[in-house]
């Protein structure tokens, strides 16, 4: 599945869209500033497979600060049978630059 531009997320939060948002992230990091993810951070989400199967077939956007580890957790969530992961290009860094742009 093709990744997720900030624009693109933002429309999909604006709309209120129905898919998983995931923070990979550590939990520091996520307290500093969020978009309102779930919060899991990339060691943890092996051990978090149980409870996000309902989504394996279900859109799900993952991210990160800049990219990379959200980059690493479509990956390793695709290994696992999730069909329709999207990593956040750019990722929070890229977001919050977008916003202040405007």
């Amino acid at each position: 599945m093709e990744d997720i531009t900030v624009s693109e997320l933002r429309e999909k939060l604006e709309n209120k869209e129905d898919f998983l948002f995931i923070d990979v992230r550590e939990e520091w990091e996520y307290e500093e500033d969020n978009l309102g993810a779930k919060n899991i951070p990339l060691g943890q989400l092996p051990y978090e497979l149980d409870e996000l199967e309902a989504y394996k077939d279900k859109e799900i956007v993952v991210q990160c600060r800049s990219g990379a580890r959200s980059g690493n957790a479509k990956k390793f969530l695709e290994t696992k049978g999730f069909t329709k992961v999207r990593n956040l290009l750019g990722g929070i860094l890229a977001y919050r630059q977008m916003e202040e742009e405007e």
